[in-house]
C-alpha cells in the first residue's frame, strides 16, 4: 500500500562491527514506518529484545496508506510486552532503545511522526543542511541539558551512553515530534552505533555526498565500521521524492524545540503500564 501523492525510496544497512559477536540491532522499513531498534548492550538477549520492537511495529503499523498515533502507540505497548516477555527468560533482563518515522495524515496533510526512546536517532537532512530531530535519553545528554557538562565535553564524556529511557526499563516514555513531508528532504534513523563513531558533520557530508538511499546507507555503515566499529551500527535512510510540501521555509524546522507536539500539552506518546 502506498499513499496517494507521497513517493518515498528507502534502504536499509547493518553491521555487527569489528567487536562484537552479535548484531542486537534490527531494523524495519516498510510502508508507512521506518525504525530502527538497538537492543540494550550489557544485557541478555539484546538481540531478541530489538527483533520483538520491530516485530511490534511490523504487527501495528504497517500495511496501511497512513500510519496514524494511535497504531503508533499501541506497536510502543506492544514493543513492550515482547521486550518483557524476551527479560523473563534472562537471568539479566533485555531492553531496547528505539527510533523511527512514521507517515500519517495530519489536518494540514502528510507529515512525521517522528518518536525515540533511549539513544537511538532521528536526523533530517536538506540540501546540504542537517538536523537532529530526537534528543537522547541518556545521561550524557541530561547532564548538558542541566548545565553540568558542556556539549563540547559530551563526546569524552566516559558515561555518556548511559541510557535513561529504555523499551523494557522502568521509564518507555517515547517522546515525538510532528513534522512535515518535504520533497528533497532525506530521513536517517540510526542506532547509536553510528553516532558513536561518525560525528554529525560527518554523516552530514556523506548524505549529502551519497545518491540514492541504498548507497548513503551502506557509505555510512562503512563509515562507522572503518572508525573503529566498536558497536553494531545500523541506519536507515528515507527519501521524499514527491508529494510533500516544496518550500523549505513552510516546514518546522527539525529542532525538537520548534517542532509540532503530537499532542496538545505533551511531547511524549506514553506506552501503558511501562512508565514510571
Amino acid at each position: 500500500m502506498t499513499h496517494p501523492r507521497i513517493r518515498l525510496a528507502a534502504a536499509t544497512a547493518s553491521d555487527v562491527g569489528r567487536v562484537r559477536r552479535v548484531n542486537e540491532d534490527s531494523a524495519l522499513a516498510e510502508w508507512p514506518v521506518f525504525v530502527v531498534a538497538d537492543g540494550m548492550g550489557g544485557y541478555e538477549a539484546g538481540d531478541r529484545a530489538s527483533a520483538a520492537v520491530i516485530a511490534a511495529f511490523r504487527e501495528h503499523v504497517t500495511g496501511a496508506d497512513v500510519a496514524t498515533v494511535g497504531r503508533v502507540r499501541s506497536a510502543l505497548a506492544s514493543a513492550g510486552e515482547g521486550v518483557a516477555a524476551v527479560a523473563a527468560g534472562t537471568a539479566r533482563g533485555a531492553g531496547s532503545t528505539v527510533a523511527g518515522v512514521a507517515l500519517i495524515e495530519d489536518e494540514d496533510g502528510p507529515s512525521w511522526l517522528v518518536f525515540n526512546v533511549g539513544d537511538s536517532r532521528v536526523y533530517r537532512h536538506h540540501g546540504i543542511e542537517l538536523e537532529q530531530v530526537t534528543v537522547d535519553h541518556s545521561l550524557g545528554q541530561e547532564l548538558v541539558e542541566s548545565g553540568e557538562l558542556r556539549p563540547d565535553e559530551l563526546a569524552t564524556f566516559s558515561r555518556r551512553n548511559v541510557i535513561t529511557r529504555a523499551i523494557g526499563a522502568p521509564d518507555s516514555t517515547a517522546d515525538s515530534w510532528l513534522l512535515p513531508v518535504v520533497n528533497g528532504e532525506r530521513l536517517l534513523i540510526c542506532s547509536d552505533g553510528l553516532t558513536s563513531e561518525v560525528s554529525d558533520e560527518g554523516i552530514r557530508a556523506t548524505l549529502t555526498m551519497s545518491g540514492r538511499p541504498e548507497s548513503a546507507a551502506a557509505a555510512l555503515v562503512q563509515r562507522a565500521v572503518q572508525a573503529g566499529g566498536r558497536d553494531n551500527v545500523t541506519v536507515v535512510v528515507v527519501d521524499v521524492i514527491a508529494g510533500g510540501i516544496e518550500d523549505r521555509s513552510d516546514a518546522t524546522t527539525g529542532i525538537p524545540s520548534a517542532a509540532a507536539p503530537v499532542e496538545e500539552d505533551s511531547t511524549t506518546i506514553p506506552v501503558p503500564g511501562r512508565n514510571r
